[in-house]
């Protein structure tokens, strides 16, 4: 039988920084191929972006398509000397499984390859199972998980189920379902006044007051939209920039870039427009010419309680004795893509120390994810 944490040992020694492979997913097809799974590899890119390496893997070609999706590319580690051991080789310590991709997320791979085969000991089930992982999660999220989907429905699959192995939980594993998401748009806004010499402010149009009044005026704002799934949408400023090295010089130009994580009460379109608004009126009140990009990362989405999360929450509660809570709060993450083509949920381990120095996860709790992931097939299967 696959031992998850010998498995994650394995896929954290890859050192599969984004785009890297690595070998990551090289472990990965060894491990399901014996199991019956047919394994594509799948190589994506796109002009202006590194080629990213996925992998899709089937058991079964009937419906339904339960599917685990997760990434095995990881954040940089940082200055590997303030690690207490180096951030690839997978050291255990006290318990502790210590490597980047510990907790985000190779670990929770590992629990689904063991779990997957802990269901066929007890025979193949009436269905299939796949599992989606791409290597562009931690990136710009182009040439990996949207990519992957739009070959499947070129092929004419399709995913009627699908749990993501993101770190979503808070301090103990399966404390927490992730249900939803709330979306992302970052804004970079560009104030063009006129430079001047400091010694005649009259003759210059100050740019950075300007900025400031249009920062504090964004920042102030109390959306307070929250609802029954979604906390309140908040605006923070991430940015102010000047590129200005002369003591006695007024710029003639000052840019600020903030992000907006917001609910379904509202769309990117609209947001835009408010932000757009905003800028529109402190540029007539200060003659100043204000500009607004928009990149949109994502968009808000909720997996409605119903019978999906309930078969989810039975399954951790069975395991670990406590019902989980539901959330849609934290960052993104590839299950809005995936929530575009059916019912997603995330469900993993505790993402405490995720991206940080000595990332870890606890032994026992890689188990008991195994336990919770074979106790939910077993169950959806059964249904």
């Amino acid at each position: 039988m696959i031992d998850p944490v010998a498995l994650a040992q394995k896929l954290i020694r890859r050192p599969s920084v984004t785009p890297a492979d690595a070998g990551a997913l090289d472990v990965l097809e060894t491990a399901l191929t014996p199991m019956g799974f047919v394994c594509h590899r799948l190589r994506f890119e796109e002009d202006g972006t590194p080629p990213v390496d996925n992998l899709y893997a089937r058991l079964g070609t009937t419906a339904p398509n339960f599917c685990f999706a997760g990434h095995t590319d990881v954040v940089p580690p940082g200055d590997p000397k303030s690690w207490h051991s180096d951030p690839f080789a997978a050291d255990i310590r006290d318990g502790m499984l210590y490597g980047r991709g510990a907790a985000d997320m190779k670990s929770a791979i590992a629990a689904f390859v063991a779990a997957v085969q802990r269901l066929l000991a007890d025979g193949v089930p009436k269905g299939s199972i796949s599992l989606l992982i791409t290597g562009d999660e931690e990136g710009p999220a182009i040439n990996g998980t949207p990519k992957l989907l739009q070959w499947l429905a070129a092929r004419g699959e399709t995913l009627d189920h699908c749990v993501v192995g993101e770190p979503t939980s808070a301090a103990r594993t399966g404390d927490t379902l992730k249900i939803g998401r709330r979306g992302s748009i970052n804004f970079r806004v560009t104030v063009t006044g006129l430079q001047g010499h400091v010694g005649y402010p009259q003759r210059a149009k100050k740019p950075i007051p300007v900025l400031a009044r249009l920062t504090a005026r964004l920042s102030a704002h109390d959306f307070a939209d929250g609802n029954a799934h979604f906390d309140p949408s908040t605006l923070s400023f991430t940015s102010v920039d000047v590129g200005n090295g002369a003591t006695n010089v007024i710029p003639g130009q000052a840019q600020g870039a903030f992000n907006i994580r917001f609910n379904d009460a509202h769309t990117p379109a609209g947001l835009i427009a408010w932000v757009d608004q905003m800028a529109g009126e402190v540029a007539r009140d200060t003659g100043c010419r204000i500009t607004a990009e928009a990149a949109v990362s994502g968009v808000s989405f909720l997996t409605a309680p119903g019978r999906f999360t309930t078969l989810m929450s039975g399954a951790v509660a069975g395991v670990t004795g406590r019902a989980p809570q539901f959330s849609t709060s934290g960052g993104t993450s590839d299950a809005r893509f995936i929530k575009d083509v059916c019912p997603v949920v995330e469900l993993g381990l505790a993402g405490t120390t995720m991206h940080k120095t000595d990332e870890c996860v606890a032994v026992a709790d890689i188990a008991i994810l195994t336990d919770i992931y074979a106790a939910l097939l077993k169950a959806y299967f059964a249904q």
